[in-house]
């Protein structure tokens, strides 16, 4: 029978993402650490961290079928228009990078499936805090007035971004932080946003399933360009005017 793999904890290797486990769907590799290095070789490998614990080893994922949001193709409600068009909100990039992984690693609210919700541990939020302050990890914020109702973070490797997860605390306050984020990577022809595995919020704003051997491919090409690397602060007004 086929078992996952232990990592060896002085080396930021992976086995090859082909021999993941079809059950659980996508589980590769266990243990190893969060450190900087051990998740960038991960991204650039398609793989990701997920795990409910800090008392337990980490546990490395890459599923087949991956899901995937084409920035281009992402849907926009006739109800969310409204609300952007309105634009009683403000949004911006890498403003509040740790209020939004907090916010998201709080149990969930709002909209169905917007936030993945307690498997962002402390060892997991202190991890892409530090991709963060390594130019990494970037986050998108929704305000209105001076309170943060939504948001959005993820990580930038070459022209793609690996989303983790979202929250809001008013009606479409994610979905908005996405279209941002959306316009923004569309302006960079960023071609896709990795979502990692489906659920029905995701689909119902237009991501879709794509075999683990295209999405490697993609990757591969796709992290040939340089990395958006650094604060994404003066992103915000780009995004909105794409």
């Amino acid at each position: 029978m086929a078992r996952p793999q232990w990592l060896d904890s002085d080396r930021y290797e992976f086995p090859d993402p082909r021999l993941a486990l079809t059950e659980p769907n996508g589980l590769l590799a266990i243990g190893g650490d969060l450190a900087p290095g051990r998740l960038l070789a991960a991204y650039r490998a398609g793989i990701f961290p997920w795990f409910d614990s800090d008392g337990g080893p980490p546990l490395w994922w890459s599923p087949d079928p991956r899901a995937v949001l084409l920035p281009k193709d992402l849907r926009i409600s006739r109800s969310l228009g409204k609300r952007l068009r309105r634009n009683d909100f403000r949004v911006t990039f890498d403003c509040a990078f740790l209020d939004v992984v907090t916010e998201c690693a709080a149990p969930r609210r709002g909209d169905a499936g917007a936030n993945r919700g307690t498997w962002i541990t402390k060892a997991m939020a202190a991890a892409y805090t530090e991709l963060h302050r390594l130019g990494y990890a970037h986050s998108v914020e929704v305000w209105r007035e001076n309170s943060l109702i939504g948001g959005l973070y993820g990580v930038s490797l070459g022209r793609l971004f690996f989303g983790e997860s979202m929250f809001t605390r008013a009606t479409d306050a994610s979905k908005i932080a996405l279209v941002h984020l959306a316009r923004l990577l569309t302006s960079w022809d960023f071609p896709l946003i990795d979502c990692q595995m489906m659920n029905p919020h995701l689909e119902s704003l237009g991501a879709v399933t794509i075999s683990r051997s295209t999405f490697l491919a993609i990757l591969a090409h796709n992290l040939r360009y340089p990395d958006h690397r650094g604060s994404w602060r003066d992103a915000a007004a780009l995004g909105r005017h794409t």
